[in-house]
C-alpha cells in the first residue's frame, strides 16, 4: 500500500511514545470512568428525565466520551501502525469532527435554557419540554454533520477510488485534501464560534441584570446561573483552540524545531482532552442536586459491594462450620 503524510516522518523514541500513551490512554479511562458514573446517576434518578438542562447536559457527557475515545484511539493507533487505511481513518475523523463541534452549540442551548430559567421563569415549562429539548439534541447533531459531511461528498467526487485502499497518516489534510474544503471549514469555524459566543455573551449578561432586580433568594439562582454561563464561556474558548492550534502549531514548530513532537503532544492534551475535564466539574461538582444523587450512587455502590463481601464471607463460614 501507499503510504502519504511523509511531512511526519519524525518519530518518537520508544520509551517517549510509550509515556505520551501511557499518559492520554490513562487520562481517557479516568475521563470515561467519571463520564460513566456521570451517566448513570443521571439514567438511575429518573428526576433527571423531566429536566431540559440535565437532558442537555448528559448529551454533552456522552458526546465528550465518544470525542475522547475517538481522537485518543487515532492517537495511539497513529504510533501503533502510522498508516493507516483512508476508509477506516475517515470515519473515524468525521466523527471527532462531529462531536468536536456539538461541544460548542451544545453549550449554546444550555446557556439559553439557563437564560429562560432566570429571566422568563413563568414560561420556562411552557417553553423548554422535554419534547423541545431532543428535537434541539437532533438540531444540534443536524448543524454539526452537515457542513462536513459535504467534505467526504467531494473527496469521494474528486479523488479516486484507490485512494481509499492506500494508507495515510490519519490526520483531516491527508484525507480531505482540496483546498476549497479548507476555506469553507474556516468559514463554518467562525460563523458557529460567533454565534455561540454572541450567545453566551447576552444570556450571561440578561442574567446579571436579572440579578441585581431579584429577590434574595432568586438572586442566588442568578448568581450561580451566571457563573455557570461563565464556566461555558471558559469551556468555549478552551475548544476554539482546536480551531486555531495547527496555526499556532506551525509558528512554534518554526521558532523550535527541534521540539515539533512535544509541541504537537502538549497542544494535543490542552486542545482536545482539557475541556473536558470541565462538564464534571460544572454539573457533576458544583450542581448540588446532581451532586447529591452522584455521591448517593457512589456511596450506594461501595455499600453493596461490602455487603456482598460480607455475606460471601458468612457464606464462606457456614460453608466451614
Amino acid at each position: 500500500m501507499n503510504s502519504t503524510g511523509t511531512q511526519f516522518l519524525v518519530r518518537d523514541t520508544f520509551m517517549a511514545a510509550f509515556v505520551k500513551n501511557f499518559i492520554v490512554v490513562l487520562l481517557l479511562f479516568v475521563l470515561n470512568y467519571i463520564n460513566g458514573a456521570l451517566v448513570a446517576t443521571f439514567l438511575r434518578n429518573q428526576v433527571f428525565y423531566e429536566d431540559p438542562r440535565y437532558i442537555l447536559f448528559i448529551h454533552m457527557v456522552i458526546n465528550d466520551a465518544i470525542q475522547l475515545t475517538v481522537t485518543i484511539t487515532l492517537f495511539v493507533l497513529s504510533y501503533i501502525f502510522y498508516a493507516i487505511n483512508v476508509s477506516f481513518c475517515c470515519f473515524f475523523i468525521l466523527v471527532a469532527v462531529f462531536t468536536t463541534r456539538n461541544t460548542p452549540v451544545n453549550l449554546a442551548g444550555m446557556a439559553i435554557e439557563r437564560y429562560i430559567a432566570i429571566c422568563e421563569p413563568l414560561r420556562h415549562a411552557q417553553i423548554c419540554t422535554i419534547r423541545r429539548t431532543y428535537l434541539l439534541i437532533g438540531l444540534i447533531w443536524l448543524v454539526s454533520v452537515v457542513p462536513d459531511i459535504t467534505d467526504l461528498f467531494v473527496t469521494l467526487a474528486t479523488e479516486p477510488i484507490d485512494f481509499f485502499h492506500t494508507a495515510v497518516f490519519c490526520i483531516r489534510p491527508n484525507i480531505f485534501k482540496d483546498p476549497v474544503l479548507l476555506y469553507k471549514r474556516q468559514a463554518f469555524d467562525a460563523l458557529y464560534f460567533s454565534l455561540v459566543f454572541i450567545t453566551l455573551v447576552f444570556t450571561y449578561l440578561s442574567i446579571m441584570c436579572a440579578a441585581r432586580g431579584a429577590m434574595a433568594t432568586d438572586a442566588r439562582s442568578a448568581q450561580r446561573a451566571r457563573n455557570t454561563i461563565l464556566l461555558h464561556g471558559a469551556q468555549l474558548l478552551m475548544c476554539m483552540l482546536s480551531y486555531i492550534s495547527p496555526s499556532v502549531d506551525r509558528v512554534i514548530a518554526q521558532a523550535f524545531p527541534s521540539h515539533l513532537l512535544e509541541i504537537r503532544y502538549a497542544n494535543y492534551l490542552i486542545v482536545y482532552i482539557a475541556p473536558r475535564f470541565l462538564s464534571p466539574i460544572i454539573y457533576g461538582v458544583r450542581d448540588t442536586k446532581f451532586r447529591k444523587y452522584l455521591r448517593r450512587y457512589f456511596v450506594c455502590r461501595r455499600a453493596a459491594r461490602w455487603s456482598s463481601e460480607v455475606q460471601h464471607e458468612d457464606t464462606a463460614e457456614d460453608k466451614m462450620v
